[in-house]
């Protein structure tokens, strides 16, 4: 049948009518929230992440029972130690400041709420790198990475996190924490995988707010190149026959694409991270006048849910699951 039988228009007549057929719902459940955790317990907005705050143990346990409330139920959390070193040791330390939030957050709600941990180096490192780092070469080397890396998750999941969530892109870790993991009892400890994680330009306001960024050169020679989909598949089908429970694709917006053959090929929950620069850059153009801020952000989330993603880690996530009541 063709115009004027059909009328494509009849669909969007109402708010009703357009909720009635609507094909992406957005849930403050599809939404893991991130919070930077400080160990020197320092407090305050984050410069380059304006609406964000660095938060301490304390503030953290209190802030997630806020949202708790409001009906978001998982976190992941960053780290900023007080202290680095080169190979990043400080990272899998139990007293560590991403351990004791772990800790006090699972002592106060249970399994009220999923707390996520990233699994990587590069905010405990003095280079600022994601790994090991040969000393005459500066090249990231990916076996002694992925041994350290082992030894977070171990310290994360005896902390009691629900999901270990390495974000490295180190050759075999999956592998290796998973068996790591299985092998000390840790079975139910979800992995989350930073599964086709680009070299991406849109990290910046994060790296600044995390002390992250590389003191030399970047992160090219194991981060994704952004002109790739056939080997970020490969990345993906890897990590989920190594034992990842749910895929990532990182950044989310331009890289929907990546995110619906994801959601094509694998029957594991596929999560997008919406990130720091994507998230800088609507809240600059909603400041300027320039887009309408909640619009602006729903739409986003819901292009992102709409190509596929299960769940999505965003910096707006307070704010959503308010106007979603």
């Amino acid at each position: 049948m063709e115009y004027p039988l059909v009328r494509m228009r009849r669909y969007r007549k109402s708010e009703a009518v357009r909720d009635l057929v609507a094909e992406v719902r957005l849930s403050p459940d599809d939404l893991i929230y991130p919070i930077f955790v400080r160990e020197d317990g320092k407090t305050g907005e984050i410069p380059s992440m304006p609406g964000q705050r660095y938060q301490s143990v304390e503030s953290a346990v209190e802030l997630v029972g806020e949202l708790l409330d409001r009906g978001l139920r998982a976190f992941i959390l960053f780290g900023i130690p007080r202290e680095k070193d080169p190979e990043g040791r400080v990272a899998a330390d139990q007293e560590g400041v991403v351990q004791r939030t772990v800790r006090a957050l699972k002592e106060e709600y249970g399994d009220e709420i999923v707390v996520i941990t990233d699994v990587c180096l590069c905010q405990y490192t003095t280079h600022g790198h994601c790994g090991v780092v040969d000393e005459e070469t500066g090249r990231v080397l990916n076996d002694p990475t992925v041994e350290r890396l082992v030894e977070v998750a171990l310290s994360h999941a005896e902390a009691g996190a629900d999901v270990v969530a390495p974000s490295d892109m180190m050759d075999g870790r999956v592998k290796a924490i998973r068996e790591a993991l299985e092998s000390e009892g840790f079975e139910d400890v979800l992995i989350m995988a930073y599964s086709a994680k680009y070299h991406s330009a849109f990290y910046g306001p994060f790296r600044d707010a995390a002390e992250s960024a590389p003191r030399f050169g970047d992160r090219s020679t194991y981060q994704m190149d952004p002109r790739c989909l056939r080997q970020a598949l490969r990345e993906l089908e890897l990590d989920a026959r190594e034992g990842a429970d749910i895929l990532m694709v990182k950044p989310a917006m331009p890289y929907l694409d990546v995110v619906r053959e994801a959601r094509r090929r694998f029957d594991l929950p596929i999560a997008a991270y919406q990130v720091s620069g994507e998230y800088a850059m609507i809240k600059a153009a909603a400041e300027r006048g320039y887009v309408e801020y909640e619009a602006a952000v729903l739409e986003s989330l819901v292009c992102i849910k709409r190509a596929g993603a299960d769940l999505i880690l965003t910096y707006f996530a307070p704010e959503v699951v308010e106007w979603l009541e």
